[in-house]
């Protein structure tokens, strides 16, 4: 059975057109750039569906960045409003 996947209101037909979706974002961006204001709202609804997501938004979310991950990678960063900044994994918001 194939289950659909939504983001806030986007929806995918399977997980892994979601995560092909979610990549293009990342990789849209260079490392360290600030993710503009139609790909952070989705981000920010992603972010909502983390396991951790209390721990992950903290005091609430005022940017998304693209930056170095483990081995050479990149993630998703989000910063608080009060400045923090946490990685986050789009595929563990999945």
């Amino acid at each position: 059975m194939v289950r659909t996947v939504s983001i806030g209101e986007q929806t995918f037909s399977t997980r892994g057109a979601a995560e092909e979706f979610l990549k293009s974002i990342l990789y849209r961006y260079e490392i360290g750039d600030l993710v503009d204001e139609k790909d952070s709202s989705v981000l920010s609804e992603l972010l909502h569906r983390h396991p951790e997501a209390s721990q992950k938004i903290g005091p609430g979310i005022e940017s998304f960045h693209v930056r170095k991950a483990d081995f050479g990678t990149r993630c998703f960063y989000v910063t608080r409003v009060d400045g923090t900044e946490e990685k986050f994994s789009a595929r563990s918001c999945l």
